[in-house]
């Protein structure tokens, strides 16, 4: 309804009423029917202009999702809130500063909770409890261990710099965001969005060995209400626990038959820490072992998949692009290194070289090379190497692992 009209009615119902008022006489003079049912319609009037202008009040428009009870968040089923965190997280990343971080957890320290998670090789978290007894040591090992450093090392003039712009530098932590690296996003996302799905490890104690690190959760209240969260990340080597099946206890002077499942010597020093979207690294070569992260290669893999893809027309599997079949792909990255691309057979030549070697290289109707799995891009990147060989003595088809390029004959051959 357009608002000029309800403030028409509005004055029009308010000077009925009123003359209605007026009509009546001050005296104890009985009202005729028609004053009665004039003052019974403005009043209707007026509530029914009222209603007409009112919004509705939505009491679910502004309710919360509470992504930790197991809301998909994945790039498939993405929500509004999702995307909210990932503005919030950007914010965070752009104003990090981890010396502020370390003293405002410090002044909060006997307020923050913790909660433990182990997480295997295929980066798939476990939840895992621990005794009381054991509340002071976790928070001191994970987190005092940390703020502690920053806080001492920082009037020794520790400085915290770009991963990707730094490399052994003295007195240096580096950071970089969570976004760049897949499997370190992926951990905090099952943690914060899919909880009620993570098993405890209770029931997978059997797969010890295919424990990659541990992970601790803080919790401490904000000054704003709301609940803060960072996580501390260490590698584990299953090499160093020990079993009860195959272990003794020495206590005293006698052995004792080992009484724990498994026992765990838990690292003593800092590696990462991951706080609102970035990750703040301590230890390097651990970092980038505990999630597999190699920045350098990536950049070079990223680069020649462009100059790939640029020149050739691939076509995928779902889901797949040929930047995450070439990550952790070393020897292919290295392999791709020493291409030149540009200087390579083109598309039609290179399907020729295939059926030559009668290898099972698909193409689809619109003569894209069809890539289905990491074995079709190794035929691939092999094909424009040329790493395929039929030998003119016997026939047989051959991969080559290894060549070396010769040098230009000098002179006539031994035998003319």
């Amino acid at each position: 309804m357009d608002n000029s009209d309800n403030s028409v009615d509005q004055n029009t119902a308010a000077v009925a009423a009123e003359q209605t008022e007026q009509a009546s006489p001050a005296t104890d003079e009985a009202q005729t029917n028609a004053d009665i049912l004039a003052a019974q319609a403005a009043q209707t009037q007026a509530e029914s202009t009222e209603t007409e202008v009112t919004e509705p009040n939505n009491a679910d428009d502004d309710e919360p999702v509470d992504l930790s009870q197991g809301a998909n968040t994945t790039d498939a089923a993405r929500t509004d809130d999702d995307d909210m965190d990932d503005r919030e997280y950007r914010r965070a990343e752009d104003s990090f500063d981890v010396f502020h971080w370390a003293n405002e957890v410090d002044e909060v320290k006997n307020n923050v909770s913790v909660e433990l998670f182990l997480f295997n090789k295929n980066y798939t978290p476990f939840r895992v409890r621990y005794s009381d007894a054991l509340t002071a040591s976790v928070k001191a090992m994970f987190m005092q261990e940390a703020t502690g450093f920053i806080i001492k090392e920082a009037d020794k003039g520790l400085e915290c710099r770009e991963y990707e712009k730094s490399d052994g530098e003295d007195k240096v932590i580096y950071r970089t965001k969570l976004s760049n690296v897949g499997r370190a996003e992926t951990l905090i996302h099952l943690i914060e969005h899919e909880y009620r799905n993570i098993d405890s490890y209770t029931d997978h104690v059997d797969e010890f060995k295919k424990v990659k690190g541990i992970l601790a959760k803080f919790s401490y209240p904000g000054n704003d209400g709301e609940t803060k969260v960072f996580y501390i990340a260490k590698a584990i080597s299953p090499s160093s626990a020990l079993k009860g099946g195959t272990s003794w206890e020495l206590n005293g002077e006698s052995f004792e038959p080992f009484s724990a499942e498994v026992a765990l010597k838990m690292p003593d020093d800092n590696q990462v820490a991951i706080i609102d979207g970035t990750i703040v690294i301590f230890n390097q070569s651990k970092f980038e072992n505990l999630f597999q992260y190699d920045y350098k290669s990536q950049v070079i893999a990223d680069s020649k998949a462009k100059e790939i893809t640029d020149k050739y027309k691939l076509s995928f599997a779902e889901g797949l692009t040929l930047n995450s079949l070439l990550q952790d792909r070393k020897p292919l990255v290295k392999k791709l290194q020493s291409l030149d691309i540009a200087a390579e057979m083109p598309q039609d030549k290179l399907i020729d070289y295939a059926d030559e070697m009668q290898l099972e290289l698909m193409t689809d109707d619109d003569g894209s090379i069809i890539i289905m799995d990491d074995k079709d891009l190794t035929m691939f990147v092999n094909l424009l190497s040329e790493d395929y060989f039929v030998s003119p003595v016997n026939g047989r088809r051959y991969e080559i692992k290894s060549k070396k390029l010769l040098s230009d004959p000098e002179g006539e051959p031994p035998r003319g």
